[in-house]
């Protein structure tokens, strides 16, 4: 639809800017697109609105380029401009002036200037690119060369160690404190040592005053599980001495936080926003909604000049800033944001009871198993070749896939689940140890068990779980800290070193992020038998004549077939070639390595095809199984769809997604939040109107007018009863319930005539807010109230209209008000070629928004004036 709609905007318009602005102003939530009109193959035309998306536009030799990510960008240009999707150009018109719209045209000359590109907002105001607008590129293609490894994945997970030693750099600092002593080592107490650049001194004070109370850690996927490790840290550290004052620290979803757990005031909230890329739109939307309630923002990031940082009172970059990650599937993040929580849970403690030595000594014994966490990393990589015998004995056979932990290892399970979900296409369930009984064992599932770091009787209970597991014919494999000696009962076992009971839970992951690896890498494996017969059936039909013939029969496979009488026979020539492949995939079907990956229905059709193509059942047998004569030119054609669905359900491409979220959705906008903060909406919530009583579109379309309103002046309320019909009639009424401001000392016609008739009527039929001058003359904003698709009364807002609006607002407050702008542009080019904006700055705004279009269009009648040519120009 939106193509459409961009194809027709084109068709009818000279002015590709305007045309491209019509259609994407028309759009909701947040955007970024690109248009090509081959009536102007020079230009390309880019639109940007809201968060979570990007576009960066480089400029190089004789050419720009366009791309998503400035790792698009390096290998040809090191500067670029990046539109800017958020930040109004009129703070008078918030809403009509965001999102920005560039044309990049051809270079006129040897060299593309960025300062040459067209750039507007929304609302039309040109916004020309300025030297400060240009950015310098910090990563290089250095930064994303994957080397000698086959995959980025695989590169990142490598990197881990290194990433998190970055992360942890400067920031651990072993001066003595107060003269104190670690009673375990006889050297000086550990501390976390944040600059005020990530925990800024005025969040510091109210951390230690008290008057911040709640700390909330929010995320999405990966980000989301680390920032679980907040309050796992703030438990550690603070839990022995529960008689001090402590704080409440949680770690929702970004999502579950800015739907369910905002207040009107947060002022005594401090929220972590963890990030790897920062540009995460639900993540940001949220950081937006909180800041506006007076929330303080702690962001962990990795990448510097990201749209978080900006949004963020104090940044704790991950890494060096700049660790870039390649692969959609994000792995290396995940130990330096975890690592920032410890450090950032390690100061606040610290601040927030300064004097207590048992606090001080957990977070001594805290940082110091962070400082052996990379070695032991290196460890855990080394296990690689172990890791993928498991995965390749495990994987293929299984259908249902779980991942269980408790304690911290519920950390170390969500972000695995994550992993294994995203590299190998499966739902895969998470779910505690020792609840997984309850659950679904009767599905027999593949069972990844995180079971680091626990002691004691909690270690001996998680064994018996396994028994459990294994008893009703589930295969556990378990990730446990070596030297346990529990688990007898696994399917596999693999032991990690041990380090720390509230950190050996990253080296349970760091084992998950390998597996999840290996077990993409068997999966997409148990295709190749299937890629090799399509190789060898699309290289024969390159070289069969448009009847099937095949060239003099050369070789052994040929020879065969002309000792069979069938030389130049296309089908019989395949089936030798298909022969050992075929014999791979039957014997991997035996075997059952097709179960838990290949659907029934795709394996049986590919089967019973290819029981023809090698020539093992008669072609005359096709018609009676399959339902088509069974030519062999038929034969190849469905062998050769089955094939494609076949390999199509079993690849795995590791380092891209089949459907990528970043690319298909923009997230959550939370707009009616945004909305809220309109002047006129504001006005219609303090005259009572119920919030859930006004549309979507009706909070659209207050907040488009709101350019237009000098001020409101006093408010009426109404309630309707009956059912408002397109013809007025006096079984529908209008009953005035409450009104306040100048409202009060004007004499309302329902009253003494309750009928339901006029503007009102008309704004409750139509269930649109409706801008009109009442019987008295005064200028009005009639705004319904509807339920189920019931109008059930009006909210009537007096309002004092400004005189006079500049073009560009003008132009965005009449296509936000009931298509106005689409209409009168229609109105005149019914008569001229083309339509003026700039006209719509003479003309009065109320006469703009109420006069009949066509009246109107008589101004542009007598100005006929082509766009360019007036005078002065």
């Amino acid at each position: 639809a939106g193509s459409e709609q961009l194809r027709q905007a084109f068709a009818g318009s000279e002015q590709l800017r305007q045309a491209f602005a019509d259609a994407v102003s028309s759009f909701e939530g947040s955007v970024a697109i690109a248009a090509h009109v081959s009536a102007m193959p020079d230009v390309a035309a880019l639109a940007l609105r809201g968060s979570g998306q990007a576009l960066y536009v480089g400029a190089t030799g004789p050419s720009y380029v366009v791309a998503s990510e400035p790792y698009g960008l390096v290998e040809e240009c090191r500067q670029y401009v990046r539109l800017d999707g958020e930040t109004p150009s009129d703070p008078a018109n918030p809403v009509g002036s965001r999102g920005q719209i560039m044309l990049v045209a051809a270079p006129t000359g040897a060299i593309a200037q960025l300062t040459a590109l067209r750039r507007c907002s929304y609302d039309g105001s040109e916004l020309p690119v300025e030297a400060s607008d240009i950015v310098t590129a910090e990563v290089t293609t250095r930064d994303i060369d994957r080397g000698e490894h086959p995959h980025f994945l695989l590169k990142e997970i490598g990197e881990a160690p290194r990433s998190l030693r970055a992360t942890l750099r400067g920031r651990i600092d072993t001066a003595t404190l107060r003269g104190r002593i670690d009673t375990a080592t006889a050297g000086p107490l550990r501390h976390a040592r944040l600059g005020t650049d990530a925990l800024p001194a005025d969040v510091r004070s109210r951390l230690r005053d008290g008057s911040i109370r709640r700390i909330v850690a929010i995320g999405q996927g990966t980000a989301a599980a680390a920032a679980s490790s907040l309050p796992h840290f703030f438990e550690t550290l603070l839990a022995p001495s529960r008689t001090l004052r402590s704080v409440e620290v949680t770690a929702p979803l970004a999502t579950e936080f800015s739907g369910f757990g905002l207040h009107a005031d947060l002022s005594d909230t401090l929220v972590v926003a963890v990030s790897q890329s920062g540009t995460t739109t639900d993540t940001n939307r949220t950081v937006d909604l909180a800041r506006a309630r007076g929330a303080a923002v702690i962001a962990i990031v990795n990448r510097r000049g990201s749209d978080l940082t900006d949004r963020a009172d104090g940044v704790l970059y991950t890494s060096d800033g700049r660790d870039v990650e390649m692969s959609v599937a994000s792995t290396k993040a995940f130990y330096a944001q975890v690592a920032a929580c410890a450090l950032l849970a390690s100061a606040i403690a610290a601040d927030i009871r300064p004097d207590d030595a048992v606090t001080t000594g957990a977070i001594s014994d805290l940082l110091g198993a962070l400082g052996k966490l990379p070695a032991a990393l290196e460890t855990v990589l080394a296990s690689h070749d172990e890791i993928a015998r498991i995965a390749r004995r495990h994987v293929g056979a299984h259908r249902h896939w779980a991942v269980v932990g408790n304690g911290a290892n519920r950390i170390a399970s969500r972000e695995i689940r994550i992993k294994l979900s995203e590299v190998c296409y499966h739902a895969v369930a998470e779910d505690g140890t020792e609840d997984k009984k309850h659950i679904d064992l009767s599905c027999e599932p593949l069972i990844w068990v995180c079971a680091t770091g626990l002691t004691g009787s909690v270690a001996d209970d998680a064994a018996k779980e396994v028994a459990i597991y294994r008893a009703h014919r589930a295969t556990p494999i378990v990730v446990a800290s070596a030297g346990t000696g529990r688990y007898d009962a696994a399917a596999e076992l693999l032991e990690v070193p041990a380090v720390h009971p509230a950190v050996d839970f990253m080296l349970a992951t760091a084992a998950g992020h390998l597996y999840g690896y290996e077990a993409a890498l068997t999966i997409d494996a148990l295709a190749d038998p299937l890629r090799e017969m399509r190789a060898s059936t699309e290289s024969l039909l390159a070289v069969a004549g448009s009847d099937g013939s095949l060239p003099a029969a050369r070789g052994r496979a040929d020879a065969s077939s002309a000792a069979s009488g069938r030389e130049g026979d296309l089908l019989a020539v395949l089936a030798e070639r298909l022969r050992a492949p075929a014999n791979r995939f039957r014997d991997g079907v035996r075997a059952g390595s097709y179960d838990g990956h290949l659907r029934a229905g795709t394996a049986a059709r590919l089967g019973a095809v290819l029981r023809y193509a090698v020539g093992m059942t008669p072609l005359e047998m096709y018609q009676a199984d399959i339902g088509k004569v069974g030519l062999p030119s038929v034969v190849i054609d469905d062998f050769t769809d089955a094939l494609n669905i076949a390999i199509d359900e079993l690849t795995r491409p590791v380092d891209t997604i089949k459907h990528q979220a970043k690319t298909v959705t923009v997230g959550i906008s939370r707009a009616d939040e945004t909305l809220l903060d309109s002047m006129l909406v504001a006005a219609a919530l303090e005259a009572g109107a119920p919030r859930d009583r006004l549309s979507y579109a009706a909070l659209r379309t207050l907040a488009a007018l709101d350019p237009a309103v000098a001020e409101v002046t006093g408010w009426s309320r109404y309630r309707i009863e009956g059912q408002v019909a397109s013809a007025s009639g006096p079984e529908i009424t209008i009953w005035l319930t409450d009104r306040g401001g100048t409202a009060l000392g004007v004499e309302s016609r329902t009253v003494t005539n309750p009928q339901l008739r006029g503007s009102k009527h008309r704004a409750a039929y139509e269930r649109e807010v409706t801008v009109a001058r009442g019987s008295d003359g005064r200028t009005v904003l009639h705004i319904p109230e509807t339920k189920d698709g019931t109008t059930t009364g009006l909210t009537l807002l007096h309002c004092r209209f400004v005189e006079r609006l500049r073009a560009p607002a003008m132009r965005a407050v009449l296509m936000g008000y009931r298509g106005r702008y689409g209409a009168l542009a229609d109105a005149v080019t019914e008569t001229l070629p083309w339509f003026r904006d700039d006209l719509l700055g003479t003309l009065d705004v109320f006469d703009l928004l109420t006069r009949p279009v066509y009246v109107l269009a008589e101004h542009w009648l007598g100005a006929a004036i082509p766009p360019g040519d007036e005078p002065g120009e």
